[in-house]
Formats: C-alpha cells, sequence, structure tokens
C-alpha cells in the first residue's frame, strides 16, 4: 500500500520566510495562487507583461513581476503553463536565474521525465498535482478541504524536498484529503494513458460511435444523444460517489445484466490489447515526440480534428439539447 500524508505529516516551516513563485494564472495558477496566499504563504506572480493574467492577477492584489524578475525575488517557483510553453519559458526566462538551493515545482512530470527541461543539480525539483481541474482545487479549498494531490521528489539537493512538496500541497488543501508520493516517471506515464485510451480519448470515441451506431439504426439523433452522451454523467456521477458496484446497484436490473454480460464483447479482448500498444507508445516516448513536433508546427493534426469535433452532428444536437435543458447557454 502506498503511504497518504495528511496535515499531521506536513513540517510547514520548511516554506518560513520563504517566497514562492507561481508561473502562470491561468486554470491552475489562479486556482493555486489564491489557496497558497490564503493560506498565508509569501506569493509572487510571473507573468507576461500586458497580458489578460498580468492584468488579472493585479485585479486579485496579487504582487505581478515579469517573470525573471518574480525567479529572482523566489525561492520556490512552481511551473503552472502548458507543457507545451514550458521548454522555451524555462530556457529562456527561468534558467539564467536559477540559483543553487532554489526550488522548482512541476503539476505534470512531462517535461522532466521526457528530459525537454534538464535543470541544474544543485536546485530541488519536486511535483506537487492536485487531482483535478482549477475550479475544484479552489472550490473545496474554500469548502474548507481540498482535492488529494500526487507529489514526487526527482532531485533533493537541499535534503528538504519532501517537505516543501508536502507544504505546498498543505498549502492547497490537499493534505486534508490526502497526498500519496509517486515518481515523476509514473505519474507521467499513467496520465498519459488514461487521458488517451479511457479519460479523453477512450470515452469519445466511446461515446462518438455508440451515437453514430444508434442513428445509422434509425433512431432521432436526439434519442440517440440522450441514451450515449446525455446520462454518461449520471452513470460516472454515481460511479465517483460509490464506485462501480454502487452505480451497479443503482441502476435497473435490466441494465446490470444488459450492460455486464455484453459489455465485455464490446470492450473486448481487442481493445484491450489496443490499450497496451498505445500504453507502449507513451512509454517509449513516441507520443510525447509527435506531440513536441505537432506543436511546434502550428498544430495541424490537432486543429483539423477539433474541427470535426466541432463539426460532428454528436456536438450540434447535443448543443441544442443542452441550450434547451438550461445546462448550456448560447453564446
Amino acid at each position: 500500500m502506498m503511504k497518504i500524508y495528511y496535515d499531521k505529516d506536513v513540517n510547514s516551516s520548511v516554506l518560513d520566510g520563504k517566497t514562492i513563485a507561481v508561473i502562470g494564472y491561468g486554470s491552475q495558477g489562479y486556482a493555486q495562487a489564491n489557496c497558497i496566499k490564503d493560506s498565508g504563504l509569501n506569493i509572487v506572480m510571473g507573468l507576461r507583461m500586458g497580458g489578460k493574467s498580468w492584468e488579472r492577477a493585479n485585479r486579485d492584489r496579487f504582487p505581478v513581476f515579469p517573470i525573471p524578475d518574480a525567479v529572482k525575488k523566489s525561492d520556490v517557483v512552481m511551473m503552472l503553463v502548458p507543457d507545451t510553453v514550458q521548454p522555451s519559458l524555462y530556457k529562456d526566462q527561468i534558467s539564467p536565474y536559477l540559483k543553487p538551493g532554489k526550488t522548482l515545482v512541476f503539476a505534470h512530470g512531462f517535461n522532466i521525465h521526457f528530459k525537454t527541461i534538464v535543470p541544474p543539480t544543485n536546485v530541488d525539483i519536486i511535483m506537487v498535482a492536485p487531482k483535478a481541474p482549477g475550479p475544484s482545487l479552489r472550490e473545496l479549498y474554500l469548502n474548507q478541504f481540498g482535492v488529494p494531490a500526487l507529489i514526487a521528489i526527482h532531485q533533493d539537493y537541499t535534503g528538504k524536498a519532501k517537505q516543501t512538496a508536502l507544504s505546498i500541497a498543505k498549502a492547497l488543501g490537499s493534505t486534508k484529503a490526502g497526498v500519496i508520493e509517486t515518481t515523476f516517471k509514473d505519474e507521467t506515464e499513467s496520465d498519459l494513458i488514461g487521458e488517451q485510451i479511457v479519460l479523453v480519448g477512450g470515452i469519445i470515441e466511446l461515446l462518438k460511435k455508440g451515437f453514430e451506431v444508434l442513428v445509422e439504426l434509425g433512431y432521432p439523433p436526439e434519442l440517440a444523444y440522450f441514451e450515449t452522451c446525455n446520462e454518461i454523467k449520471l452513470i460516472v456521477d454515481q460511479i465517483y460517489h460509490a464506485g462501480v458496484i454502487g452505480m451497479l446497484r443503482a441502476v435497473s436490473d435490466t441494465a446490470k445484466y444488459g450492460g455486464m454480460t455484453i459489455g465485455p464483447k464490446v470492450i473486448d479482448a481487442r481493445v484491450k490489447n489496443n490499450m497496451k500498444n498505445v500504453a507502449k507508445n507513451v512509454q517509449s516516448g513516441e507520443f510525447a515526440k509527435k506531440w513536441l513536433k505537432e506543436d511546434a508546427n502550428g498544430r495541424p493534426i490537432f486543429n483539423v480534428l477539433m474541427k470535426q469535433w466541432q463539426e460532428h452532428q454528436l456536438e450540434t444536437v447535443g448543443k441544442s439539447i443542452r441550450s434547451m435543458s438550461g445546462i448550456e447557454k448560447e453564446k
């Protein structure tokens, strides 16, 4: 069993007198910076001058500086910008100002694990990865709780890297829920594999193909949407709160029998083998190479696929139904 850390396991004095620089003010940057500030730690923001994030952070009463100045002023630097942005930003605006003994914090292990960022050996390299989107992290913090998080230590120059990671996790509220220690490798690979075979790739393709089958069999697209996309939230909510067995207990016996007997025929051994091939592609680093090349080339495949999804009947019908139901407001 993996050890789980809670508030009682944290010695927050490791951050006494230290300044934390948060780089980025998007979904995670906003949530984490505000939680850290509300936890009473000394924080500055490192942002691009004149951008929307700069203006927003100023309105939220943070000390805001250009990224190099924020790094110079800080002891701990938290990288909360997208994975694809991090390498060039690190090289040009962070690396020259990383003095010995500073701590570099990541929320995802991608760039360290795949070596697109290679920091010097005289700094601590840690990860604090809350397992929730930024808005959920902030909401639970304000409700006096937190989301579970992962921590990992890649480099412990000072001998205090683990306590620094736990102290940041505590400032985010995560040690109220529980924090698990992992490695940069395991977090990165499991995260990418999970996204591709289940959480994003698996789910949207299952929904799309289920919708298409119903429509091709002659059922109205609106009905097909309800029977695939709309009701999945209700099923996932049940699993989230009570596990798979809790969900099965909540649905009809007809749904139980049909689901348990037919599900393995749809998601069969062939699909599982496909998933294993996806995992090998991630573990070998091939996916990371392709994604970084795609981003560097202006994302041509990415943009085509996004356009295809925007125009798919599942989305056009779904938008109408969500609007009708008051779930999605017209823009």
